[in-house]
């Protein structure tokens, strides 16, 4: 047996529970948690993925080899008009949106579009209840995003106001929080964990002492066995999508009511007979979301658009 076959018999599959720019922490089925390096300059490992891992010799780090397939991923443009992944498999998401700072809930529609492009279900999540002066205009809010499907809860993380709610909403997945900067995110996470698994958040780069390296992102076990992504970089958000047509997929009343619209390749923009339109005018889709819409094939285009 070569020296290559016996590295590759010492491979083990393990999850990326938190990355460090080029260092990684891995979590194998036993529970038994790792540090990593990634081997070469092309693997791009994220949390949440699976990969491949073996032993270093004489070290006690080890060298992620693989970056296993993705069920999905968590993307968006980046400032040079390539696509970065912050996260890979999951099956939950939950957008927070505040009392504080002032909801951009056409933020909280970007994040609900990248769970419809993943497959994935989401959630609404108001925190701070308790400092909302108000709560009519959240409430009305939430009630849009249950009419079309989404699940919303209303909590507060300073007084403990439906954790156990939010708590058994995450149960048994792989979730991520995201939403604006202040929201609550960190917060909240610290509820639902009792502040324990946040020290993950600083390592040794080297050798568990000494110098740090902060964390990128992280994944955190919850009380339930349900597992959260905090990736403290996700703020002003635009899901990366390639090509305009695909849009339509990540507003799930939209794309329904454009199953009736006279032409299959509607854009639900100038169209005539389009039933999108029809049921905007007639109040049966929130004017709001409508825009949201037709703001994010704007953001897109720009994105998009060729670098000269």
């Amino acid at each position: 047996m070569t020296m290559e076959d016996t590295q590759k018999s010492m491979e083990e599959i393990a999850t990326v529970v938190a990355t460090y720019s080029r260092e990684m922490s891995l979590k194998f089925a036993s529970g038994e948690t790792v540090r990593a390096r990634i081997k070469g300059k092309k693997l791009k490992p994220v949390c949440g993925d699976l990969v491949r891992a073996q032993p270093l010799e004489n070290e006690p780090e080890w060298l992620i080899t693989d970056v296993l397939t993705r069920s999905n991923e968590l993307t968006r443009p980046n400032q040079r008009g390539q696509v970065e992944v912050l996260a890979a498999n999951l099956e939950f998401l939950c957008v927070v949106a505040a009392s504080t700072p002032t909801p951009d809930w056409f933020i909280v529609d970007r994040y609900l579009s990248a769970a419809e492009f993943m497959g994935i279900d989401a959630a609404v999540v108001y925190n701070k209840f308790d400092l909302d002066t108000n709560t009519a205009l959240a409430g009305d809010m939430l009630g849009e995003y249950r009419d079309i499907g989404y699940s919303t809860l209303q909590c507060s993380a300073k007084t403990g106001k439906n954790i156990d709610q939010l708590l058994s909403m995450l149960a048994g997945k792989t979730s991520i929080i995201v939403g604006q900067s202040g929201v609550g995110k960190s917060s909240l996470i610290n509820e639902l964990t009792d502040g324990v698994e946040l020290r993950i958040g600083r390592i040794s780069s080297a050798t568990g002492e000494g110098k740090h390296t902060t964390v990128n992102s992280s994944m955190i076990d919850l009380k339930n066995g349900g597992r959260v992504i905090d990736s403290p970089g996700v703020r002003d958000y635009a899901p990366a999508i390639t090509r305009g047509d695909n849009i339509v997929v990540g507003f799930r009343e939209i794309a329904d009511a454009g199953q009736s619209c006279r032409f299959a390749n509607c854009h639900h923009l100038k169209e005539p007979g389009c039933e999108v339109k029809r049921k905007v005018e007639a109040g049966e889709i929130s004017q709001r979301r409508y825009e949201s819409y037709r703001r994010l094939i704007v953001v897109t285009e720009q994105l998009t658009k060729p670098r000269h």
